[in-house]
């Protein structure tokens, strides 16, 4: 298949964003490249470009493995404000700030994303709005690649309303003549409106129902679309139990279709045979080979302890010890190397085992690239970044039904899948009430989607934080995150708007309370 990539520029993301993609050939639109002269206005013409058009967007949400300043990248933002990690390196000033919830609108990892998003957004915008105007064109070929452009979009716009509340809903290319050059912010049900109508337009577009190439595929719409319902159900829009019916019957949609299921082995989450299928739904894109290298592995090793091919290690994303002993006892996630965790590992990656003296994150180990016995490691990671995870997809429909109808057995047999994956045992269904049952797929969901970037918008959705000394959940405000033993506030349910945004846009006021 022949992919193209763009390079990355420099600038307010937001403002006056023109997008050009280059010809150069590839695999996986994964490699970037500097563009020649080529401009909007006169590089929509044929359907390669509308291929090339497509991989660009693709290859920029690769932003959230980017570097935000020293030693930490824009990953760990999510997961630094929940309270299940820290920071065994503490040099850099913004994700310390995010880990002791002190940040700001001056803080790098929040402007990255801001930008990332934005990037994002404007090349699918551009696909949009050119490549329905290139001619001869095939037109299922042309139906997919508009399909995939609205879910890229909606992908952009889910993570920014989450993030930011009533943020800028551009729909269109932008330049500096754009009426909206300096756009005003759009009410948070708007965005979500557009959200789904994206979302909707992509799951008409006729995408395959799964796609090894790792682009968009049916059931990565339908699990999006589920996740969105799920959470315009609860906060801050609350739209309740038609929209938490709506939630259970599009995961259901993916738990009936085919080809889809918890891999077998909580390996296969992070090894390279298995991207782009099975329990993988929807995957950011990764081949160090082609100058796509995620850059995750270093910040999540052991601080310099010498255990793999890697010579830098930083330890700035590690579990908290309280959130790995809040697992039941012979949680199969919890064991060494087996599941989610470890606690030994090789010298050098290819020698000695090497007791670390604490959990660290397997989930997303890359074996390849740090090595293991007999097999040294390259120090390049290739292995995709999850987003859409079926596991996530069960937990929907359980917590979604269950809001909708009570504790019902196809919801209970949703929920007991991932604990019998885990080897622990589950309570029979009728031991369970409404109340009950939801606290007990919350707790599922925190201990099966951790490190996921998933875990903050639960806590905000719900309104509600899981405690890991009390095994049960607390209120949003007022819960104190043991890992920096400071209390979550009311205006931690937004992040700020990002200072060079709103300093070089004053459409943009109010920041959001609090900052």
């Amino acid at each position: 298949m022949k992919l193209y990539s763009i390079p990355k520029f420099s600038g307010i993301a937001l403002l006056a964003v023109m997008l050009v993609a280059s010809g150069t050939s590839c695999k996986k639109f994964l490699e970037e490249q500097d563009p020649s002269n080529l401009t909007p206005d006169n590089f929509y013409t044929i359907p390669q470009h509308a291929e090339a058009a497509i991989a660009s967007a693709y290859a920029q949400t690769r932003f959230i493995t980017g570097g935000a300043n020293i030693i930490s990248i824009n990953y760990q933002m999510l997961d630094a404000v929940t309270g299940i990690v820290t920071t065994e390196s503490a040099q850099n000033s913004d994700l310390n700030n995010l880990l002791g919830l002190a940040y700001d609108a001056g803080n790098q990892h929040v402007i990255n994303w801001w930008n990332g998003l934005y990037r994002v957004i404007a090349q699918a915008n551009l696909v949009l709005d050119k490549v329905p105007g290139i001619n001869p064109m095939d037109e299922a070929q042309k139906k997919s690649i508009l399909g995939q452009a609205f879910f890229l979009r909606a992908w952009s716009y889910f993570y920014a309303v989450q993030i930011w509340g009533d943020i800028p809903l551009i729909l269109q290319p932008q330049t500096a003549t754009s009426e909206d050059f300096y756009p005003v912010r759009t009410p948070v049900a708007q965005v979500y409106d557009q959200i789904v109508s994206d979302l909707e337009a992509a799951e008409a577009a006729g995408l395959p129902w799964t796609d090894g190439s790792g682009r968009v595929s049916r059931a990565a719409v339908k699990s999006l679309l589920a996740k969105v319902f799920l959470t315009m159900a609860g906060q801050p829009l609350n739209k309740g139990a038609e929209y938490f019916q709506k939630a259970a019957a599009k995961a259901n949609e993916v738990i009936t279709g085919a080809g889809i299921d918890l891999f077998s082995d909580y390996g296969h989450l992070h090894d390279y045979a298995h991207k782009n299928q099975g329990e993988h739904i929807f995957q950011i894109q990764y081949n160090a080979s082609i100058a796509a290298n995620n850059e995750l592995q270093m910040y999540w090793l052991p601080n310099f302890k010498p255990i793999t091919a890697y010579t830098a290690s930083f330890g700035t994303t590690v579990p908290t010890k309280s959130f790995y002993d809040s697992y039941e006892a012979n949680d199969l996630r919890t064991v060494d190397q087996k599941g989610f965790f470890y606690n030994t590992y090789f010298v050098g990656g290819t020698g000695a085992s090497y007791d670390l003296d604490a959990p660290y994150i397997f989930k997303h180990f890359d074996v390849a690239a740090n090595g293991k016995p007999g097999t040294p490691g390259t120090a390049n990671s290739s292995l995709n970044l999850p987003q859409i995870r079926y596991a996530d997809v069960l937990l929907v429909y359980a917590e979604a039904q269950n809001e909708a109808s009570g504790p019902t057995q196809d919801a209970y047999d949703a929920f007991k899948k991932i604990r019998d994956r885990a080897q622990i045992a589950t309570p029979a269904l009728g031991t369970y009430d409404k109340d009950a049952f939801r606290k007990a797929i919350w707790r599922e969901r925190w201990h099966e989607l951790c490190f996921e970037n998933v875990l903050w918008f639960d806590m905000v959705r719900t309104k509600k934080v899981y405690n890991t000394a009390t095994n049960d959940f607390d209120d949003f405000v007022g819960h104190v995150n043991l890992s920096s033993n400071r209390p979550l506030e009311e205006k931690h349910l937004l992040f700020p708007l990002p200072r060079p945004e709103v300093q070089n846009n004053p459409n943009l006021t109010p920041q959001n309370t609090g900052y």
